[in-house]
């Protein structure tokens, strides 16, 4: 019998279908007067973050001995070269571009998948949660999104306050939906479980009217977003639900170079609590931002995913033609 495991598993008329869109999102900042950039895939720099796992690659000058060398990164995101540029002077720019994270797996999932970045001077956490809802219409044609607070939906879903939770509580309401909580998890780790009762309980229910942006995340999971100067309890971070995926992942942008470090320490005290490596804690960003990063607001957007919501798809397969798995 032929062999058929080289044909892509996407049809040809989703990739097309892709394209289409590719084109769409492409259109959509050149005519907002953004300019596309391009960046490496490959630096000694990555973002500091507990769940997220780069794919280390040693880069070795010596071809006899390849897997000798520095270490390097494969992106999980430009996000680090693109505010790089930002703090140059870049006012308004996007990219289209490959990222890779260790142990994706899943409907939803892959290796390497692609990202859809943006940054724009002078936008805050309003102007950036727009720019995004004007996106995914434009590309998705599902009118614009609805927009609700972190506190306001948890209240809304599971009658709780979870900027003033407790852990009891939180695994009390697990215990009532059959939510398993990891071993993994720490006696104290409110956001672990805020973030399992998220995607177990809340998130399969977004989107589904229209899209669904979620904001004003915990200061806790702040990321790379400034805290609001309202409201230091919670982060100017936003997010993209469609049809109960998360699509994308926004912030009003981290200014303070400092803030940054400590962070950096903080997730890697995470991760090693979890057995995970550390990743570097200083980078050319800080660097950058430590000259000066203009306040602006950034957002990734997995393309991928947003393929999958226009045509219903119900897996990465269906609209990337090689996954890591059969490439």
């Amino acid at each position: 019998m032929p062999n058929h495991s080289w044909r892509p598993t996407a049809s040809i008329d989703n990739l097309k279908r892709r394209h289409e869109i590719t084109q769409t999102v492409r259109a959509f900042f050149l005519a907002l007067g953004f300019w596309e950039v391009e960046t490496p895939l490959l630096s000694r720099d990555t973002v500091v973050d507990t769940h997220l796992d780069p794919v280390p690659v040693p880069l070795s000058w010596n071809p006899a001995k390849p897997s000798e060398g520095e270490r390097y990164y494969l992106q999980t995101s430009p996000e680090f070269a693109m505010k790089r540029l930002v703090a140059a002077g870049a006012d308004a720019i996007f990219q289209i571009t490959k990222a890779f994270r260790l142990a994706e797996a899943g409907l939803q999932h892959n290796v390497e998948f692609t990202l859809i970045e943006w940054y724009r001077v002078g936008d805050d956490l309003q102007a950036g949660m727009q720019l995004l809802s004007d996106l995914a219409e434009a590309a998705l044609q599902r009118g614009p999104a609805e927009t609700i607070s972190y506190a306001q939906l948890f209240q809304t879903h599971l009658g709780i306050d979870p900027l003033a939770t407790t852990t009891q509580q939180l695994k009390a309401i697990a215990e009532t939906h059959n939510v398993s909580v990891p071993e993994s998890f720490s006696d104290d780790d409110i956001d672990g479980l805020l973030e399992l009762l998220l995607s177990e309980l809340i998130q399969p229910k977004l989107g589904f009217d229209r899209p669904v942006i979620l904001y004003h995340y915990p200061a806790s999971q702040a990321a790379l977003a400034r805290l609001d100067e309202a409201d230091p309890r919670v982060a100017c971070r936003f997010e993209l639900f469609v049809d109960g995926m998360e699509l994308a992942n926004g912030y009003d942008e981290l200014l303070d170079a400092e803030i940054l470090v400590e962070r950096n320490r903080t997730s890697n005290a995470a991760r090693e609590s979890l057995g995970k490596p550390a990743l570097p804690e200083e980078s050319q960003l800080i660097e950058a931002m430590r000259d000066g990063l203009p306040a602006c607001s950034g957002c990734a957007l997995g393309l991928d995913r947003l393929v999958m919501a226009a045509i219903g798809a119900k897996s990465i397969d269906e609209v990337i033609p090689f996954p890591t798995r059969l490439a």
